[in-house]
């Protein structure tokens, strides 16, 4: 997979010398030259020093033959740019963007050309949500522009599918179950698989299906 990284910054840099050591091809742009100066050795890393907001540049970086984009500068601004271009010039099918000030994550959707936008602070907080909500509904991942999202509930005593098998839950077409974890470990979901107190059980969801699923997993 060809995988091109806006940003030599800490988190472009770790991204890079990890995507390159699993085997991907891995190009990453920077146009600060300290950033450069101060990056540990990545010698799987192909390194262009130059700034990732000029259309001729992601050209001759070869940007129409990325799987992935990831724009990971610590500058929202450039990020959406980036974003934007890779997206609308060079069609990248996948378009990942680092969102560095929690208050711009609601402009990192599909029209500035973000098919999955991080929020580092969202993230966080909804780890900690899932770590002690039990009984709600907890989204975890935002997916495409916000159309899909992984979701997770641990499932309370009262909670109206206690007892019941994932085919006897009834989920809308919008919804579906990826994964069960029960007691530390990963439950394949089948619709023969019934759900306990305890349970946590992760669904992508897409649509507007979010409320329908709340009704079925949480107790009222």
């Amino acid at each position: 997979m060809k995988v091109v990284i806006a940003g030599a910054g800490a988190v472009g840099t770790f991204l890079a010398a990890d995507l390159a050591q699993n085997g991907h091809d891995v190009l990453l742009i920077e146009k600060n030259v300290a950033n450069i100066e101060s990056m540990p050795s990545a010698p799987l890393v192909r390194l262009v020093s130059a700034d990732a907001c000029e259309v001729d540049v992601l050209q001759k970086s070869g940007l129409e033959e990325a799987d992935v984009v990831v724009a990971a500068t610590g500058d929202d601004e450039d990020n959406l740019v980036i974003s934007l271009l890779a997206k609308q010039e060079f069609a990248v099918p996948r378009v990942i963007a680092r969102v560095n000030h929690p208050k711009n994550h609601w402009l990192f959707n599909e029209t500035w050309g973000v098919d999955i936008a991080v929020s580092t602070p969202h993230l966080l907080s909804a780890l900690v949500e899932e770590a002690v909500s039990v009984g709600s509904l907890v989204r975890l991942l935002q997916f495409e522009g916000g159309n899909a999202r992984l979701v997770e509930v641990t499932l309370a005593e009262e909670s109206p599918i206690v007892g019941r098998t994932i085919s006897e839950m009834g989920l809308p077409r919008g919804a579906t179950v990826v994964a069960v974890v029960r007691e530390s470990h990963v439950v394949v979901p089948r619709g023969d698989t019934r759900l306990g107190p305890g349970d946590e059980v992760l669904l992508l969801v897409t649509g507007d299906a979010d409320d329908e699923v709340r009704r079925l997993l949480v107790a009222p």
